[in-house]
């Protein structure tokens, strides 16, 4: 009996082992992958008509003295087709701490492959003893110089680069510094804060957006949480305490925090809501506290301005206040209301040993170098989007800019009016080489990312 099984065993090897041997040959993708320098593969996952890997990929912490320290930068690569065009996504964020299979509005549009990469200092993609002035675009657009260089091995196809909000900016200034790393550029809904104290653009869309009633309720309702401040932040503390959150670190106290959250509050409501919420907003003069606060933490939340959320985003508040600006806002509905006049700065969000002094001159060059040099840059933006108010403006190089009628922070090609929706994506056909239009179907089991971090899910 013993030896029955033993030789249906060994009949079974014999037909397995040439199919294992010939699978684990036969991976040419696997093998090109592992074939380039510093890029470590974590994990695969199979699925339907894609191979998707979660990599790091060796980054010098500073590309102009590359000796002197490295750091692992996470991406992801969902892999279609050695053919088909490559979409790199420049997530101007992290990864989530778990990847999974997503795809980009131009993916889907493509049928396209497609590179997601983490942005330098947002963790883990740090370096172990972190010089916070390699922090810059510059840096970040050489982290992604260099991939794209590495993947060109694999895929000798078109390429385009997408993101949107802060990973909106991070394509446009990869663009900049390396104009011929990629084919094309969507970016959507990425603010140009060219001259930061110049910031009228956005008080002008805060006083025109929607209707006068919509904005007269806001700026009341903004006006009442500040004036029941005395019974309101003692909530937030209270709060705080049984959530373990903590203000000392950065924002300072939870007086500066209920202030930085209300000033917020607004700018929160038209960046996620749209214009039929304005019927859901209390009304200012008869709204109870705790109607106040609840509606201000649904559209803002509360434990974002805490040294327990606020870490996570060092890296772009250093950018904001170092280099990308921030929105100035006047705030003059608010007068006398304020118990911190200078607190809606990006500084205030980050420890005092990372605040920094702001530098003109990389938007200013940005700024010039898209509106008369730049090729092939399509941007997208909601018309109800606060982050819409500094627009970048692109050139007449084979560019386009269009506007999402009635669109917040989520605007995209699909929301466009259909004639533009049209215009855009035949633009993006031809700059990827796709001359047959992808329909959505050829997309299905891969979810769509819009590519923004909602801030009240991460709380």
């Amino acid at each position: 009996m013993r030896k029955r099984i033993l030789a249906v065993l060994m009949s079974v090897l014999v037909v397995l082992t040439p199919a294992t041997a010939a699978h684990a040959a036969d991976d040419p993708l696997l093998d090109q992958l592992r074939a380039i320098p510093g890029l470590t593969i974590v994990s695969e996952t199979p699925g339907a008509g894609y191979r998707y890997f979660v990599m790091t990929y060796r980054q010098p912490a500073d590309h102009r003295h590359p000796k002197q320290g490295t750091f692992e930068q996470r991406l992801t690569l969902l892999h279609r087709s050695a053919d088909a065009p490559v979409v790199l996504y420049t997530n101007g964020y992290g990864l989530p701490a778990t990847p999974r299979p997503s795809q980009t509005e131009p993916t889907a549009l493509l049928g396209a492959n497609q590179i997601s990469l983490e942005h330098r200092f947002f963790t883990p993609s740090r370096p172990a003893d972190a010089d916070w002035s390699d922090l810059t675009i510059w840096q970040e657009a050489t982290d992604e110089h260099r991939v794209v260089t590495a993947f060109k091995s694999l895929y000798d196809t078109r390429w385009i680069q997408t993101g949107a909000s802060k990973g909106g900016m991070t394509s446009v200034y990869h663009r900049r510094f390396y104009p011929n790393d990629v084919d094309g550029v969507v970016a959507y809904v990425a603010p140009d804060d060219v001259i930061n104290p110049a910031d009228g653009a956005y008080d002008k869309f805060f006083d025109t957006v929607s209707t006068p009633e919509c904005r007269a309720t806001l700026d009341g309702l903004q006006r009442e949480a500040l004036e029941r401040r005395d019974r309101l932040v003692p909530r937030l503390a209270s709060e705080a305490a049984a959530n373990g959150w903590t203000f000392d670190r950065t924002i300072g106290t939870a007086d500066r925090s209920f202030e930085m959250t209300v000033l917020d509050s607004v700018w929160a409501f038209w960046q996620y809501s749209t214009e039929a919420d304005c019927a859901n907003v209390p009304a200012p003069d008869t709204a109870t506290d705790e109607q106040i606060y609840a509606w201000v933490d649904a559209v803002a939340g509360w434990s974002f301005y805490t040294d327990q959320s606020l870490e996570y985003y060092w890296p772009y508040y250093y950018q904001a206040a170092a280099q990308l600006g921030w929105p100035s806002l006047r705030f003059e509905h608010l007068r006398g209301l304020r118990n911190h006049p200078g607190l809606y700065t990006a500084n205030s969000s980050l420890p005092k040993e990372l605040r920094r002094v702001h530098n003109p001159v990389p938007m200013i060059d940005v700024d010039l170098w898209v509106r008369t040099a730049s090729e092939r840059m399509l941007f997208i933006y909601g018309e109800n989007d606060p982050w819409g108010a500094e627009r970048f403006t692109p050139s007449r190089r084979d560019s386009a800019l269009y506007v999402a009628p009635g669109a917040n922070h989520g605007a995209n090609i699909s929301r466009l009016n259909p004639g533009d929706a049209a215009a855009a994506t035949e633009m993006l056909r031809r700059w990827a080489d796709a001359p047959a239009p992808v329909t959505a179907t050829k997309a299905a089991g891969i979810p769509l990312d819009d590519m923004l971090g909602d801030r009240r899910r991460v709380n």
